[in-house]
């Protein structure tokens, strides 16, 4: 932990559509969204259908989601969708 990056991991039932080391995350949570920064507790997350963004050298991607889940744990963001 605290290296100022997190491990991204975007996977769907077919394949993985992101691996990558990112700056934030931030994720359309069931209660509300929220961001996942360096040094993030550990979370498991539902998530709903909205936008989840991830920033690589200042630059936003971006991907609709329809829903899903989301472990954040040591530095890593471990997103399953649909």
């Amino acid at each position: 932990m605290g290296t100022g990056v997190i491990e991204l991991e975007i996977l769907s039932p077919d394949k993985t559509l992101f691996a990558g080391k990112v700056s934030r995350v931030r994720l359309p949570g069931a209660k509300a969204p929220f961001t996942v920064l360096p040094g993030h507790a550990p979370i498991v997350s539902l998530l709903c259908k909205g936008t989840m963004m991830w920033v690589i050298n200042a630059e936003e991607q971006k991907v609709a989601i329809e829903g899903g889940f989301a472990e954040v744990k040591d530095d890593k963001v471990t997103v399953c969708i649909e």
